[in-house]
């Protein structure tokens, strides 16, 4: 089966999605034989050969400073859209519903082949502090919407993450399809939890608390500084981690060094800045008693399932996506959305460490869910997908108002495609022409002939051929 990945994001550009992506290109290849082509958007740092499947790196805008270090891909460039068709997929699979399922709309109509499209996180959060005008952000998320319902099948990595597509206006069915964890299962050994762990004062007796993504206000952070505070207050001893970047590690900082939790004298809290290495992640995970994740807004909480496999336990908000499946008390604790309930139960637990550890097990027993899962399933659900399009049995997706502009853009690219095409293979033609006639010329040359004389016709002859090439 060739696989047509699409995304917004690609190395050296990190997040989620990107992980999920390239989890999907790893174990499909390997477990299932795919054929595997990424296309994204071109980021200027990127190495986009050297990867083990082809990477369509095609034009982009530069609008890091809007959106938080992510570009703008133009989907209009009909030399990357034909080279990611002339790969001819099977299966076409969105993971962003701006100008990658844009481009994913446009190769459907140059190959046939269905779109799946997975929505992985609540984008019109980003778009509206991006937007920040009320009338562009709502049209942008209608816009975004529409891509989604022109998809074959909606894929949504949680039921929350389902409703919250239907509240943005979304018609249409989905299939909840869980990501997994690319952690191995089990805790790092003490060697190394105490070498990545080096240089921060993180005392074996006193109870230490991770959080590990982006670190953005909207995530609930300030919840945690402030529900540390009050345990600080309680005298509670403990130490606190953040692992990430975001653009509002600044204003974090700041609050936590205001309420007294950063300083010269033993800090409480402490930012490592961001970590990519898988391993390191894991020995961080090792290291924590309790993970600490309030967000309302991660429509799955991929790090919750992280940190599980190491048999750390996470703190979440009930009704969040990130609590489905979670039991309280059993395989993760469950919290009114309040600085006062965290601080609450911190301080609970930090009496009973060894409950705590026990709570982490089982959530290492019962909620980590291994990549290898997650893409066979995938993989079970493309094949069915196939098959229903093979009997004429796809449902038609929802018809948009953009429809017909994407057909027309379509054509056109099809058709450049075939100049360009045409053009290349008579220019080849030409230079092949050309270098039979030098060494012809080189022949007569040796047999005494003019080589000025002989070049002036030959580059006659080629101009010739070469006008008339243009005209058509």
């Amino acid at each position: 089966m060739k696989v047509c990945l699409l995304n917004e994001s690609f190395p050296p550009v990190i997040d989620g999605v990107v992980n999920v992506m390239m989890n999907y290109a790893k174990y499909m290849m390997r477990d299932f034989g795919a054929k595997i082509e990424v296309g994204t958007p071109e980021y200027p740092d990127g190495k986009y050969d050297e990867y083990p499947y082809k990477v369509v790196a095609y034009p982009s805008f530069d609008t890091a400073e809007q959106a938080n270090g992510y570009r703008t891909g133009n989907p209009l460039v009909g030399k990357a859209v034909s080279e990611l068709a002339d790969f001819g997929p099977d299966i076409i699979h969105s993971h962003c519903p701006a100008t990658a399922t844009v481009v994913a709309r446009l190769l459907r109509e140059m190959t046939g082949a269905p779109i799946i499209f997975t929505y992985h996180t609540k984008y019109d959060i980003d778009i509206r502090r991006a937007a920040k005008i009320d009338l562009i952000a709502e049209e942008t998320i209608k816009a975004m919407v529409g891509n989604i319902e022109a998809c074959d099948d909606i894929w949504v990595v949680s039921d929350g993450a389902g409703k919250s597509l239907k509240a943005l206006g979304f018609q249409g069915d989905y299939r909840v399809m869980n990501n997994g964890v690319d952690f191995a299962k089990g805790r790092v050994d003490k060697e190394t939890v105490a070498k990545v762990t080096a240089g921060y004062d993180l005392p074996e007796d006193v109870p230490m608390f991770l959080y590990v993504g982006r670190l953005i206000n909207y995530k609930n952070l300030p919840l945690i500084l402030d529900a540390l505070k009050i345990l600080a207050d309680s005298g509670q001893d403990f130490r606190m981690v953040f692992v990430g970047k975001g653009p509002d590690r600044e204003i974090l900082e700041k609050k936590a060094a205001e309420l007294g939790l950063m300083g010269a004298s033993r800090p409480k809290v402490f930012f490592t800045g961001p970590v990519y290495d898988r391993d390191e992640l894991r020995a961080w995970n090792t290291r924590a008693d309790l993970f600490l994740f309030p967000s309302t807004f991660d429509t799955n909480g991929l790090v919750v399932r992280e940190a599980a496999a190491c048999g750390l336990a996470s703190i979440l908000v009930k009704d969040s996506c990130a609590a489905e499946g979670i039991t309280d008390d059993r395989n993760g604790f469950i919290i009114g959305e309040s600085a006062e309930d965290m601080a609450a139960l911190l301080k609970k637990l930090c009496g009973d460490l060894d409950h705590v550890h026990d709570v982490g097990q089982h959530a290492m027993d019962e909620i980590y869910m291994s990549w290898e899962e997650c893409v066979a399933r995938a993989y079970d659900r493309y094949e069915y997908i196939l098959a229903k399009k093979q009997i004429g049995a796809l449902p038609h997706h929802k018809k948009q108002v953009t429809d017909d502009v994407v057909k027309v853009v379509a054509k056109a690219m099809t058709e450049e495609d075939k100049l360009r095409k045409t053009v290349h293979a008579k220019f080849g033609d030409l230079r092949g022409k050309a270098l039979k006639m030098k060494e012809f010329t080189k022949a007569e040359i040796r047999a005494g002939e003019s080589e000025d004389l002989r070049w002036n016709d030959i580059l006659e002859d080629v101009w010739t051929e070469a006008e008339e090439l243009f005209k058509k």
